[in-house]
């Protein structure tokens, strides 16, 4: 017989806030189009794209978080203090340690709380909120705040005719805590490392620290075409399985909240799932372009305050992006 305590959890959890932070500054695709050979009809039928957020100085990976925090726990009612555990993910932040996570939970105010970033890329909220919910039913944390964030405009080569519209930066933040009912279906999540150079870094670190001048800062790079095709193509497939495993129908959603890389990939994954007319789709890459991790939860929050989504919908939510990897769920909305 096991001499351990049992864990006493809640025996399920729920998103309970949500907040969002974009920077002031936005970027129009006249702006971008100053360093590539491009037009603003192209950007806009290639992606969707018609103007991103880019950070000052001032905002920080962590400064962003911050503020996304502090909405997402005053729509939550939740205090700093009662946070457990404070996740982030991110692939922007510069610091290969201490994570950020830690210095983001201290100026909320939020005690001694587990902090830790991971590197998921663009499916790194789904993944986030996977551990949340199995902290939160497993017992280790009452509360936990999961936040996307990223600054991705220091990762992009604006001569990079392929890349220089994409990205965007801000922050996206919930806090998940102990619900009576499923309200975060089981997560449908993986990788195909064999995919791993179709999105990533030009130069790692260490070479380019190596180099004697000349040598460009590191940039993200893709092969579009490569990504676009998994993207169609095996995320539906994805996003069907996490239907399936929450026990639901496309008949049963409210809302569809892929990431927000593309809107032509929106566009094809809704027809693949043959969604009917009545789920309310997120097409937030629009005005905030790709913000990797952030995307789904800054989607969330601007479909809630705007009311095209509302408290208790049922939605399906689906991240993809470098690794490659992928995570997929359904929520009830807070």
């Amino acid at each position: 017989m096991s001499k351990i305590k049992p864990a006493k959890g809640s025996p399920y959890a729920r998103i309970l806030g949500v907040g969002g932070y974009r920077p002031t500054r936005v970027v129009p695709n006249e702006v971008i189009l100053e360093t590539i050979d491009s037009s603003d009809e192209w950007i806009r039928s290639r992606s969707g794209i018609a103007t991103r957020h880019w950070a000052s100085p001032q905002e920080t990976v962590a400064a962003m978080s911050v503020e996304a925090s502090g909405k997402a726990l005053a729509d939550a009612g939740v205090s700093p203090e009662q946070i457990g555990a404070v996740i982030v993910s991110t692939v922007s932040h510069f610091k290969q340690t201490p994570a950020v996570a830690t210095e983001i939970a201290h100026r909320i105010g939020a005690g001694k709380p587990a902090a830790f970033d991971i590197s998921a890329g663009c499916a790194g909220f789904g993944y986030g909120l996977t551990l949340a919910k199995s902290l939160v039913v497993e017992g280790s944390a009452e509360y936990v705040l999961v936040i996307g964030v990223e600054r991705l405009s220091d990762l992009t080569d604006l001569e990079d005719r392929a890349t220089a519209f994409l990205f965007g930066d801000g922050a996206g933040a919930v806090v998940i805590g102990p619900s009576d009912e499923p309200a975060i279906g089981p997560t449908v999540w993986g990788s195909e490392g064999d995919k791993s150079d179709t999105i990533k870094q030009t130069v790692p670190w260490d070479e380019w620290l190596g180099k004697d001048g000349g040598e460009k800062f590191p940039a993200i790079t893709q092969e579009g075409q490569a990504v676009f095709r998994w993207a169609v193509f095996e995320m539906a497939k994805v996003a069907q399985q996490a239907l399936d495993a929450a026990g639901i129908t496309v008949d049963d959603l409210d809302v569809f909240i892929p990431h927000q890389a593309n809107m032509r990939i929106i566009d094809s994954m809704v027809k693949t799932l043959k969604l009917p007319e009545h789920v309310t789709v997120a097409r937030d890459v629009e005005t905030t372009g790709n913000t990797s991790a952030a995307s789904i939860p800054l989607a969330m929050e601007r479909l809630l305050a705007t009311g095209a989504a509302k408290s208790g919908d049922t939605a399906l939510v689906i991240g993809f992006g470098a690794g490659l990897v992928y995570a997929a769920t359904v929520v009830t909305l807070p």
